[in-house]
């Protein structure tokens, strides 16, 4: 694997992945607001893909396509729904065509392991997911778009990667371990389902981008969950957070029965890379940026 199409480059995994794996590919990076700094070896396109868009501005031929792009408004629903479908759904099915015609040997496609719901065991691949409104908007654009990316699998190995609460230094302030550090650093309480919160199992940026790299040599079509080795209750969580940052988390404690979202990893570490940074040495990563 030589030339990769990398969209969403300049989200946490993309812009991660790219740093890391930039002197080993020739990555031609997709992102909509600023060119990727030194992407010169692979080159860069400014492409917005919940408009127009036209094929033409991607490279004739390439080995593999990642495609991480999610639209950034997928809390802002109904508002922009047409948005949310034109970057999650819409434009995959372009880029898988793309893929078809450029001669990808392997397509990428990151999805959500939010798709299972919720339950108090961890959720393996074969989990069955009903294709239902209950999912709401945004995790129905993920679904469609795996069930479109499936009639791609005759032309080229086709390997779906269901992310669970991917977290590293540069994440976005929304996102939830940001969100549990602002909390603790400020004061503001913690909500709980439960006594202790749900239980989830998230994983550090190096460890899905590491799991990427993997899921290009697979051969045939996979769907693998991409999630960290340790599961831990929110209550946890924001404990190391309050150890490593000087502050007691303040907590509000909700009469409802917490929903766990736990992915399986026994195939992520049959087939492409167990997970290696625990939550703590993760954390200290994201407190020194």
């Amino acid at each position: 694997m030589n030339s990769i199409l990398l969209t969403g480059a300049t989200g946490l995994v993309g812009s991660h992945f790219h740093t890391a794996y930039r002197d080993r590919f020739a990555i031609h990076t997709v992102s909509r607001r600023r060119p990727i700094e030194n992407s010169a070896r692979g080159g860069h396109t400014q492409l917005d893909l919940s408009g127009p868009w036209s094929e033409d501005a991607l490279p004739k031929r390439v080995d593999a396509v990642i495609h991480l792009a999610q639209s950034e408004h997928f809390r802002e629903f109904p508002e922009r729904a047409a948005e949310i479908f034109a970057v999650n759904t819409a434009a995959t099915v372009r880029l898988l065509n793309y893929a078809r015609r450029a001669g990808a040997r392997a397509f990428v496609l990151a999805s959500s392991g939010g798709l299972y719901g919720a339950s108090d065991s961890g959720f393996t691949e074969s989990t069955e997911i009903p294709a239902q409104g209950n999912l709401g908007f945004y995790l129905g654009t993920r679904l469609c778009a795996e069930i479109v990316a499936h009639s791609f699998a005759p032309f080229f190995s086709l390997i779906v990667l269901r992310f669970f609460f991917v977290y590293g230094p540069g994440q976005r302030k929304s996102m939830l371990i940001p969100r549990l550090i602002n909390n603790v650093r400020s004061g503001a309480p913690i909500a709980l389902q439960g006594e202790d919160g749900i239980r989830i199992n998230p994983v550090f940026v190096t460890d899905a981008a590491a799991a990427i790299v993997r899921a290009m040599d697979l051969e045939g079509m996979h769907t693998i969950n991409v999630a960290g080795p340790e599961v831990l209750s929110l209550r946890q969580i924001a404990g190391m957070i309050g150890d490593a940052v000087g502050r007691r988390p303040v907590y509000r404690v909700e009469a409802t029965a917490p929903r766990h979202i736990i992915g399986d990893i026994g195939k992520m570490g049959q087939l492409l890379h167990s997970p290696a940074i625990p939550f703590q040495q993760g954390l200290r990563r994201v407190l020194q940026e």
